[in-house]
C-alpha cells in the first residue's frame, strides 16, 4: 500500500510542478462493471443535476468525466484537468459525475462527502480538496470519515447539516444515479471522458486533450 501512495504522490507532484507531456491512465481495471446499480434505460452523459465546474456563458463544448476519488488514475489526471478548465473555463462547460468502484474501501464515502458538501455549496472545493490530498487517505483499509470530516470543518461547512446529508440515503442515491448513467454508456473504469457526448480514449498526454478541445472548438 505505501508503494503504491508514494507512485500516486510522485505522479501527483509530477504533474504539478509542469504538467508537460504525461501518460493519462486508462480506466482502472480493479472490479471494472461490479457496480452494483442497473444500468439507466435512457443514459446520458450530463443531466440538469450535473455538477459543472465551469459554467460559461455560452458554451462552446462539453467536457464529462466519469470519476473515483480514491482512483489514483483519476487523481493522476486531476491536474491536467484543472489546467484545463482554467484555460478554456470561459469556452467549455467542465462536468463531473461521480462513479465510486467497489474495489476502493473510500470510494463511495468519499462521493457521499463531496456530495453532502455540495447541498452547502462547496462542491469544487470538496472536490479539491479530495482529490489534492488523496496520497493521504487512499488505498486505506480502514474508513476515512473522521479524516473526512476535518475536511468538512476546514471548509467552514455546517456540521450537523453535513453529518445529516452524508448519513441521507438521497445522497447515496443522487451517486447511483450517475453511476447508472456511466453504466448505460458503457462506463466500466475510471477516468472516463465524455466530449459532447461522445466517450473518447483516454488521451496520452496532457497537450493531446489541449488539441482535441483546440479542433472541437475550431469546428464551431
Amino acid at each position: 500500500m505505501k508503494k503504491h501512495l508514494i507512485i500516486a504522490a510522485v505522479i501527483l507532484a509530477a504533474f504539478a510542478a509542469g504538467l508537460g507531456s504525461f501518460l493519462l491512465l486508462a480506466p482502472e481495471d480493479r472490479d471494472r462493471g461490479m457496480v452494483e446499480v442497473e444500468a439507466a434505460a435512457q443514459a446520458q452523459p450530463v443531466r440538469e443535476t450535473s455538477h459543472r465546474l465551469t459554467s460559461p456563458g455560452r458554451s462552446e463544448l462539453t467536457v464529462v468525466e466519469f470519476l473515483d476519488f480514491e482512483c489514483e488514475a483519476c487523481g493522476a489526471v486531476y491536474p491536467a484537468v484543472e489546467k484545463l478548465r482554467a484555460e478554456y473555463g470561459d469556452r467549455v462547460t467542465f462536468i463531473a459525475r461521480y462513479f465510486p468502484m467497489p474495489g476502493h474501501k473510500n470510494a463511495l464515502l468519499a462521493a457521499r462527502t463531496v456530495e453532502a458538501a455540495a447541498q452547502q455549496g462547496k462542491f469544487e472545493e470538496m472536490y479539491g480538496k479530495l482529490f489534492t490530498t488523496q496520497a493521504q487517505w487512499g488505498e486505506a483499509s480502514e474508513s476515512k470519515e473522521a479524516l473526512f470530516r476535518e475536511y468538512a470543518r476546514e471548509l467552514g461547512l455546517d456540521m450537523e447539516k453535513f453529518t445529516a446529508a452524508l448519513n441521507d440515503p438521497a445522497t447515496t442515491e443522487r451517486i447511483e444515479a450517475d453511476q447508472r448513467d456511466g453504466l448505460g454508456l458503457g462506463v466500466q473504469g475510471t477516468p472516463t471522458f465524455f466530449v459532447d457526448g461522445l466517450r473518447i480514449p483516454n488521451p496520452a498526454s496532457y497537450e493531446e486533450f489541449r488539441a482535441l478541445i483546440e479542433k472541437r472548438l475550431a469546428r464551431r
